[in-house]
């Protein structure tokens, strides 16, 4: 069977089209005066695009999105992302008027009301983390990520030091070490211990008068507390550095603690993961950056403050390292995070906390029977467990999470933390039900026992997607980006065959 959209482009005919526009009265460009002349297409050289009605474009796309997967219409238990619920109200409230029409060149009188909300949020946001200023201009966590590096190497600098090392333990995601080399840091691996957390020994090795800072995740990214963050932040501070904070598992710590009362300087958090913000597809993001009262000068500009009963824009800080972010940040996301957080209030939030470790710790406990599960300590908001008992059938991690597609979940996290050997990474957040969790714990369970009694139909999976198991290796070295209507034409005819 050929599916609708595969035939977008054959089904188009000469002069058909979506759209009526009335002719414009906007006097023409001369182009060639605007424009080198290598850029302009003419006639010969037209974009070759499909003409079809309006009809058969919002069926093609509407195709197309009933094909995708997301929070809205199937679990989604990817570890380390908080891949949870965005609340609908957050979407009415960033479409208000107010926030949807403004334009980030107005003067800052005429948008007192946006400037409210950012100051309010930097407010709400500085509460959370327990840090003493607020940036909202990075849109995304990587990007806060460089955002602190960047005050820590313009924080040691004024201090008269160029520390070149910057430290990150063996389970952190992978933007920490990459964020640290494009701030031009080296950086340096810390082991775990058998426990999975920071070998605190291990680290006092490491620590000398190069070091600049310990990156790290609390609860890290195996969902373990870090129990001894107290003598980890002492141990930093002895040596002269400083301790970041990624905010990427916050969920697990939302009215319990703060960054800043572990003994945190620097904290980046992940709009889009803790607070409800749409996650996915690469963005919009924000990934604001809190620091403790020493780092306050080097925060980015313009800063937005309260000027008696006035908000106003202020760059007047000479040790700031600058605008990271054109305007304000992601200005839509920022007014649905403000949402969710006025929504939920303290209480909720710390409510948020108690359901994603209970969900996690009760999920880890009805699949830790049918696979390895290297840490038996209880977990945060996540939890990894180890394919390695299917692999030893010949059943690999990434075949259990093809397979797992065909129940209708979106696969976890796989093959990470990289101290995991064929790890999977679940984490099923606050927002699912019992009934949720247990579906998906039985579809887990019943892919553990086909790998004992039938791993063919677990090697073979997909079977029910709309696109089969690809050539990995094929998809990675020549992947096929864009439309071929020779490459198409062939494949509608091998599809009729079949």
């Amino acid at each position: 069977m050929v599916e609708y959209n595969d035939l977008i482009f054959e089904i188009s005919r000469p002069g058909r089209v979506g759209y009526s526009l009335p002719e414009s009265d906007v006097e023409s460009i001369d182009l060639e005066s605007k424009l080198p002349k290598h850029l302009i297409r003419d006639e010969e050289d037209a974009a070759d695009l499909p003409e079809v009605s309006e009809l058969q474009l919002v069926r093609h796309y509407t195709a197309l999105s009933n094909k995708n997967h997301g929070i809205d219409n199937g679990f989604y238990p990817l570890g380390s992302c908080t891949m949870k619920y965005n609340p609908k109200i957050n979407e009415d409230i960033a479409r208000l008027p107010g926030f949807s029409r403004i334009h980030p060149y107005q003067q800052p009188e005429t948008a007192q009301g946006a400037l409210e909300l950012l100051y309010n949020l930097q407010e709400e946001l500085a509460v959370i983390t327990g840090m003493d200023a607020i940036s909202l201009q990075p849109s995304a966590g990587a990007q806060g990520e460089w955002t602190g590096l960047m005050m820590v190497k313009a924080y040691h600098e004024k201090n008269g030091e160029n520390r070149k090392k910057v430290l990150v333990p063996d389970s952190a995601h992978g933007t920490n070490p990459a964020s640290a080399s494009v701030a031009g840091f080296e950086t340096t691996t810390i082991p775990s211990n058998k426990d999975g957390l920071v070998d605190l020994e291990e680290l006092k090795k490491y620590l000398d008068s190069d070091t600049a800072a310990l990156m790290l995740t609390n609860p890290n990214t195996l969902g373990l507390f870090e129990t001894e963050i107290e003598e980890i932040a002492a141990v930093v501070h002895e040596a002269g550095g400083l301790l970041y904070y990624d905010g990427a598992n916050a969920n697990a710590i939302l009215g319990k603690t703060t960054p800043g009362a572990m003994g945190f300087d620097i904290v980046h958090l992940n709009l889009h993961k803790t607070f409800t913000t749409p996650h996915g597809g690469g963005g919009p993001g924000a990934g604001p950056v809190g620091v403790k009262e020493n780092l306050i000068p080097y925060l980015p500009v313009p800063r937005i403050e309260k000027d008696g009963e006035k908000y106003v824009l202020n760059s007047n800080y000479p040790l700031s390292i600058g605008r990271v972010k054109g305007y304000h940040g992601n200005f839509g996301i920022l007014v649905r995070a403000y949402t969710y957080i006025r929504t939920m209030g303290t209480e909720g939030l710390r409510q948020v906390s108690e359901g994603a470790v209970l969900h996690a710790n009760y999920l880890r406990k009805r699949l830790e029977e049918h696979f390895d599960s290297p840490y038996t300590q209880l977990c945060k908001h996540e939890f990894v467990l180890s394919g390695s008992r299917q692999k030893k059938l010949g059943v690999r991690t990434l075949d259990m999470a093809k397979r797992l597609l065909d129940f209708g979940y979106h696969p976890p996290t796989i093959y990470f933390p990289l101290n995991v050997e064929e790890g999977l990474m679940i984490e099923p957040t606050e927002t699912e039900s019992k009934e949720t969790m247990d579906a998906f714990a039985d579809a887990m369970i019943q892919i553990a026992k086909e790998v004992e009694e039938n791993p063919d139909i677990v090697l073979d999976a997909p079977h029910t997607t709309v696109v089969g198991r690809l050539d990995e290796v094929q998809a990675a070295r020549k992947p096929v980006v864009r439309y071929t209507k020779e490459k198409d034409s062939e494949k509608e005819k091998q599809t009729v065959k079949s």
